[in-house]
């Protein structure tokens, strides 16, 4: 046969082209670890950023209300921020993957962030940060006052319209947390979902 007959036949001849597969297991912990060290030293920068500045605010003689609403406003973003990035580190450090499979690990990253923030929160070691930018407002309140305020050791007996108000306040506390935990879990899935690299594809 010649050559051109040769040429011939493998131009004739259809390429089949096959996916890649994806992985077996769908979650993959290695590059959740890693997101969520990412997520978790981010939120730590950006909440001490914005406790630096809504303090200074406060003591340059700032509006307290203000300062206190900017700390949380930048208290929501930087955990958008966090979550985001988070995720996105997890799916560019995972090998190649579908959508369904980085929304499932973004959505695990979430909820394994969340955990640990709050075992950290409650246990004291995020103090330094988390608690600082939280309570912001209140220590701006304190900061702009004579002498502070002393915060007494025993709890005083409160009436009906205390409690209502102390309801009410953890009713909205509780609302706020629900829907920035939304939200966390929407920006860290759009961050997996944005940072995943596609299943490519191989000619056989």
């Amino acid at each position: 046969m010649s050559y051109s007959e040769r040429t011939e036949n493998r131009v004739g001849e259809s390429v089949v082209v096959n996916p890649v597969v994806d992985y077996h297991d769908r979650v993959r912990w290695g590059p959740i670890f890693a997101g969520i060290v990412v997520a978790i030293s981010t939120q730590l920068v950006l909440s001490a950023l914005g406790a630096a500045i809504g303090l200074g605010a406060g003591a340059s003689g700032a509006d307290a209300g203000s300062a206190a609403l900017g700390v949380g406003i930048w208290a929501i973003i930087s955990l958008l921020i966090a979550l985001f990035l988070g995720g996105w580190v997890m799916a560019r450090t995972c090998g190649p993957m579908n959508s369904k499979t980085a929304l499932l690990n973004g959505a695990i990253l979430w909820a394994t962030t969340l955990a640990i923030s709050s075992w950290l929160l409650a246990s004291g070691v995020s103090g330094t940060f988390g608690v600082v930018a939280s309570n912001a407002g209140e220590i701006i309140n304190q900061a702009q006052q004579s002498g502070g305020v002393n915060v007494p050791n025993n709890a005083p007996n409160i009436n009906n319209a205390e409690a209502r108000n102390i309801a009410g306040n953890t009713a909205k506390a509780a609302w706020s947390f629900i829907f920035g935990s939304l939200l966390g879990l929407v920006a860290s899935m759009i961050g997996a979902s944005v940072g995943a690299r596609k299943p490519g594809v191989r000619a056989v």
